[in-house]
Formats: structure tokens, C-alpha cells, sequence
């Protein structure tokens, strides 16, 4: 077996979805499973629509290719504002696009005009988070200029919090999507079909009861890949965070000082390393580094070991209280963050292995 390893239990992945999907039909919400930090990992998504997913999600018009050309046919929506030098691209691979930006839609119609498709367009808005998104204020003349684009059909309004800002979602700002949408059906006699009230930090919301009537879809996953709420950082309820486990070999370990020996200065990514002194304690370099995992989304699984930091490829831990005895050549257990879980599943370096059920 070639290490390092992340495996991937869709076993979890599925009873995470499942319990995700029932508690967006209890309030009449859709969940549309976003996929992107698998990299569009085409077993992964096959699971969350057995799950009940109604439609996929992904930030990059290569996954989407990768899932379609894999077999999987559903709605697939790209969630990363399209750039218009992939324009005849996201019209070829994906059914809808979220956008921000009048030049770009006129690129997706030119597109869709050229593929002879109609191309469904949520437009975002940003209230306040500061990512993407047309102002509240320009709305509704941004909905009249999409009209007259042929090729291109609004399927409906959109918002996105928490990713950038860390504007919370709240009956308020999602108060004011719904205000939103009423005036643009009104002024121009249309149903919106999709009121997309965020990702996974609106579904804390949502499990109270406050989600405001007539949002009726959530872009979500984190949630469902690691059973994260990405608004307390607390485990979701009915969630597992077990659903990716990282296997990294022991590649040295013997007993060494807590602290660097001599003058301190830059590391390898210019920073200044900031270390408590404990003594002298057991060490182990992992062969895995920063280029494949973000060393501070490491939970190892042996709560004994502590990762202490890393370098591009390595990662360096503490053995010292681990529960069990460890050699070179070991293995070292970790569950991961989301951070963690992206760099890894992108990394080539890393081995994905798929486990139907958990071993």
C-alpha cells in the first residue's frame, strides 16, 4: 500500500447525507451536496445522491467533467463564479452557474448561443459578507439585463455568507433575500424557482426552525463530508467527522528537545516559530508535508500524540504520551479538517482509497 493514504467511508458519507437531506425535507429545503473538497471524487458523489441530494455542486468546471464523464448524470451547478475564458466550458458541462458579474453572463449567452443551449443563471447577492455578489441595490436592473440574454434562463436568487466575512446567516440578512426576491417577481410577473439561502452554516438555522419561509435550497458540504458546523465548530447533530481518515508512515523518531537549539529565525515559509519548552520528548517525522495537508487540521486518532508543526514534507509529532508503542514504518491515524481534507484530496501525493463500509 502506497502511503500516505486518506480513505473514504461512504458508508459515513451516506448516513451524514441522509440525516442532512431529512432535515432539509422537515422545512421544505432542498440540499444540493457541493463536492469540490473531493475534487468531484465521482464515488463520492454517486453516495450523496443515493442519499437523497437533489443536484450536485462544484467550485471547478474540471470536476464537473471528471463526475459527467464518469457516468453520474444529475443537475450540476458551478459555484465558483465562472471566469469568461471558461465560458463554452461551463455552458458544455454544467446546467447552472452561480454569477455575479453582467460581463460574464454575456459570455455564458454568447456561449450558449454558440452550443445552441440554454444555460439557468442563480444570481448572487451579497449581503455582506464581502465575497461575491451584486449589490441589493442593483438587483433588480441586473434581473431586466439578464432577461433580454436569450440563451440564458434566471432559475433564481442566491446568497453566500460565512466563507469570507464571516457574516453569519440570520433571519435578518436571509430576511432581506426573501424581500429581494419578492420585489423582482412582482416588477417582472416571474417565479423564481431556486432561493438559495447559503452552505453549511445557514443549516444551523434551518434546525431551529428560524430558516425565513421561501428559501427552499442549501449548497452543502462540509457538513455532510465532516460532520462540521461550520458556525460553532462544533460537531453537527446526527453527524460523524469519521468519514476521511488520514494514514501517514513513521519516517524517523527518536527522543529529541522541545526547543530548537540555537538562534531562531525564519522558517521555510517566512515566519518566525514560536515553540514551548517541554524537555526532552519523543519525536516522529511523518512522510507527509505541507504541500499535501494543513498540519493544524491533524486530530490524530491516538489522542495521546500531538502534531507539533511541519515543513513542505514533513509533518512532526509528538509521541511521547501516545497510548500504544510506534516504530519507523509505522502508521500514525489522523480524522481531519476541512482545510486538511482539501489540500489532501488535491494533493497527487496522497492515495485515495475507497471503503464501502467501515473497517
Amino acid at each position: 500500500m502506497k502511503y500516505p493514504l486518506i480513505e473514504i467511508y461512504l458508508d459515513r458519507l451516506k448516513e451524514n447525507a441522509e440525516n442532512i437531506v431529512a432535515l432539509g425535507q422537515k422545512f421544505g429545503v432542498q440540499i444540493w451536496g457541493v463536492t469540490k473538497v473531493t475534487c468531484g471524487h465521482p464515488e463520492v458523489a454517486q453516495t450523496l445522491l443515493a442519499a437523497g441530494v437533489k443536484a450536485l455542486c462544484d467550485s471547478r468546471i474540471e470536476n464537473i467533467q471528471k463526475m459527467k464523464e464518469a457516468g453520474i448524470d444529475t443537475y450540476y451547478t458551478l459555484v465558483r463564479i465562472p471566469m469568461i475564458s471558461e465560458a463554452e466550458s461551463v455552458v458544455r458541462y454544467s446546467d447552472c452557474s452561480l454569477n455575479s458579474d453582467l460581463e460574464v453572463l454575456e459570455a455564458l449567452s454568447r456561449a450558449a448561443s454558440n452550443l445552441n443551449r440554454i444555460h439557468d443563471v442563480i444570481l448572487m447577492v451579497d449581503l455582506g459578507d464581502l465575497r461575491e455578489g451584486f449589490w441589493p441595490s442593483e438587483i433588480l436592473d441586473v434581473v431586466g439585463e439578464v432577461q433580454k440574454m436569450k440563451n440564458l434562463s434566471i432559475k433564481g436568487l442566491g446568497v453566500n455568507l460565512t466563507c469570507w466575512g464571516g457574516v453569519l446567516p440570520t433571519e435578518t440578512n436571509l430576511g432581506q433575500l426573501m424581500d429581494l426576491v419578492n420585489s423582482i417577481e412582482d416588477t417582472y410577473q416571474i417565479k423564481l424557482d431556486i432561493i438559495s439561502g447559503g452552505n453549511s452554516s445557514s443549516l444551523a438555522l434551518l434546525r431551529e426552525g428560524k430558516m425565513p419561509v421561501g428559501i427552499n435550497q442549501l449548497r452543502i458540504g462540509e457538513v455532510i463530508m465532516l460532520g462540521n458546523d461550520t458556525v460553532s465548530h462544533q460537531p453537527f447533530p446526527n453527524t460523524r467527522s469519521d468519514t476521511f481518515v488520514l494514514k501517514a508512515e513513521i519516517i524517523e523518531q527518536r527522543e529529541k528537545p522541545s526547543h530548537p537549539l540555537g538562534t531562531i529565525g525564519l522558517d521555510a515559509f517566512g515566519k518566525v516559530p514560536v515553540f514551548e519548552d517541554k524537555g526532552q520528548r519523543i519525536r516522529a517525522i511523518l512522510g507527509i508535508g505541507k504541500q499535501d495537508v494543513a498540519a493544524d487540521g491533524l486530530r490524530p486518532i491516538d489522542s495521546g500524540i500531538e502534531v507539533v508543526g511541519g515543513s513542505s514534507d514533513h509533518i512532526i509529532v509528538d509521541m511521547t504520551d501516545a497510548e500504544k508503542t510506534y516504530k519507523v514504518g509505522d502508521l500514525v491515524s489522523f480524522t481531519v479538517g476541512y482545510e486538511c481534507l482539501l489540500k489532501t484530496m488535491t494533493s497527487p501525493y496522497v492515495a485515495k482509497k475507497v471503503c464501502e463500509r467501515a473497517i
